[in-house]
């Protein structure tokens, strides 16, 4: 992660400032960038990033062996509106495109189609979120952001009469999470750049149960919940 934002904040600066750019931005007297920046009552920007989604399975009966939901690394692109509060106090709407993929495993099955399901989700995203920034130092500015969000899921099957017995797992299209992390306002000499780590917790229960009540792979299952992990990149 820290080679990540060394790397790009590198990228960011103009090939004859790279040398002198650890003095500048970091040094004891740093030259100040973008002084002005932060008395913007409205500015935009976008983001790309990285997510992990996973789920949080709740059972109605303890089961000797849970569902094992095999995570891999999806993307996220988007864009940033921010509404200045309060000097330290900012409203941010960041509505994106994230695009995840989880593997669930059922227990109790030998034949693999029956056991493994894809669930390949392609995500609209719309978080409102507050972030609370810390006094400036330098170019450097930490902050923590957090709020709510509702997730539109262009993959969700949900209109499919089919279920898990004809292979198609099914939840509902929208949900809605609360989210919360922290991030740090790195001010170049033309932009800035804001690399942030975010949780996201899914509030109610996503999963559309099989058509029939004593399905193997649904019966048991009280609630299932998203949550992720969300590392973006975002430019002003």
């Amino acid at each position: 992660m820290k080679k990540i934002v060394a790397l790009l904040i590198l990228l960011s600066l103009p090939l004859d400032g790279i040398a002198q750019a650890g003095t500048n931005m970091f040094g004891k007297d740093p030259i100040i960038h973008l002084e002005n920046f932060q008395k913007q009552r409205v500015y935009f920007g976008y983001y790309l990033g990285f997510n992990s989604f996973d789920f949080k399975i709740d059972y109605k009966e303890a089961q000797p062996v849970d569902i094992i939901v095999k995570k891999t690394t999806g993307f996220n692109v988007g864009i940033v509106g921010d509404l200045k509060l309060h000097e330290h106090i900012n409203l941010r709407f960041e509505p994106g495109l994230y695009y995840a993929k989880r593997d669930l495993s059922f227990p109790g099955f030998t034949n693999e189609a029956e056991r493994l399901r894809e669930v390949s989700s392609t995500y609209i995203h719309f978080p409102l979120l507050l972030k609370f920034s810390a006094v400036r130092t330098g170019n450097i500015r930490p902050y923590l952001v957090g709020g709510i969000s509702s997730t539109l899921n262009l993959s969700s099957n949900s209109k499919s009469k089919d279920d898990n017995k004809e292979q198609k797992f099914r939840v509902k299209p929208w949900t809605s999470n609360y989210e919360l992390g922290f991030g740090i306002d790195i001010f170049s000499q033309y932009f800035i750049f804001s690399p942030s780590i975010r949780g996201l917790f899914g509030l109610k229960d996503e999963l559309i149960r099989d058509n029939d009540p004593s399905s193997p792979w649904t019966s048991n299952i009280d609630s299932m919940k998203n949550r992720a992990i969300l590392i973006n990149f975002t430019f002003h």
